[in-house]
């Protein structure tokens, strides 16, 4: 991240609702695709804000992720963004490797219609064993 951002301490408020998340798009730092949309908790965003790596939380698991963690294809964030209401957030990425957990370059790879208009860039049955 920025200079400008490290430390701790936020200049903006975030509205995080009763359940305390908020949505959090992950946009490609050269290509501006966008890759992937999750959810980040307070904590998320201040371990995120910590080690320069985009941190999640899993709804499903009902826990924080470091993305990357299992398959090393991290997101070095360079900025993070929120939009005019502070509850949505846009983190912008360096992605290593592909950023869906299906193999391809962006959780954005198909169509309403099923037509896949995306690269798959690894075999998620070998990185995930």
């Amino acid at each position: 991240m920025r200079e400008t951002d490290n430390g701790s301490s936020m200049s903006v408020d975030l509205a995080f609702a009763e359940n305390e998340l908020l949505p959090a798009i992950a946009q490609d730092a050269d290509s501006g695709e966008v890759l992937m949309l999750a959810y980040v908790t307070p904590e998320a965003v201040e371990r995120t804000r910590e080690t320069g790596e985009a941190h999640y939380y899993s709804r499903s698991r009902e826990t924080l992720w470091h993305k990357g963690g299992s398959s090393g294809h991290v997101q070095p964030v360079e900025e993070i963004r929120v939009d005019c209401d502070g509850d949505a957030l846009l983190y912008i990425v360096e992605q290593e490797g592909g950023a869906c957990h299906t193999g391809y370059e962006s959780c954005f790879h198909r169509t309403i219609d099923g037509e896949v208009v995306g690269e798959q860039v690894f075999d998620p049955e070998t990185v995930y064993e």
